[in-house]
């Protein structure tokens, strides 16, 4: 019997533009954090960031991180991807889109020096609800509106996070308003149940950050 070729070696080919390797580092340079910073998150080596990001410039033929940051590639097989096919389709039906209107204020931030201390004293001092923490960042319940406690040198200004059903569309809706974005929307938490965290980061007329976001559920 004639012996079967064997297949082709190393990992399977991915259907998307990037592996799933490469968008969890890139959705980490897009929220701002640095090389060294992805690599602990991630738990692999500096280099190993540096691999990914050349290969991710490389396919994406983007010269530097700023044009990274503002790419709008959204990983294929993501929730918000299927949304936003879905409502492709509706935009074609409907003439106005609501989904793009700014909703409520759904979190708010606040550094604090040290995480421990401050989630004792929000949780046990104020009586807040207490969501999750996940490393040095804790998230309480101030009666429907998010508090994000995140342990780093203390800043000056809170962030606004704006509730919005569909990211993708208020993104394009403000670019078109003149509003100038620190990058494109990304994800930047995919919950145990498949919930995905989406936000983009923007400045008032006195620099001060605001963010859209977006809970996209099944």
């Amino acid at each position: 019997m004639p012996k079967k070729r064997p297949g082709p070696r190393g990992r399977p080919r991915h259907d998307d533009v990037l592996t799933p390797a490469e968008w969890r580092v890139l959705q980490f340079i897009r929220h701002g954090l640095t090389n060294r910073t992805v690599a602990r998150l991630q738990g692999i080596s500096l280099d190993a960031v540096k691999f990914h990001l050349e290969n991710v410039m490389a396919k994406l033929q983007l010269s530097d991180r700023e044009a990274l940051r503002q790419w709008r590639g959204i990983p294929k097989h993501s929730l918000l991807a299927q949304h936003s096919s879905r409502s492709t389709h509706a935009i074609q039906e409907t003439p106005m889109h609501t989904d793009s209107q700014l909703g409520a204020i759904g979190q708010i931030s606040r550094s604090v020096r040290n995480i421990d201390e401050a989630q004792s004293w929000y949780r046990d001092v104020l009586g807040l609800k207490h969501l999750y923490t996940f490393g040095k960042l804790a998230f309480f319940d101030c009666g429907g509106t998010r508090l994000f406690l995140n342990e780093q040198a203390v800043g000056p200004e809170s962030i606004l996070y704006l509730k919005v059903a569909d990211i993708q569309s208020a993104h394009t809706m403000l670019l078109e308003r003149g509003v100038t974005f620190v990058g494109a929307p990304h994800m930047i938490h995919k919950h145990a149940d498949g919930t995905e965290e989406w936000m983009a980061f923007f400045n008032d007329p006195e620099g001060r950050p605001l963010a859209l976001m977006s809970q996209v559920t099944r």
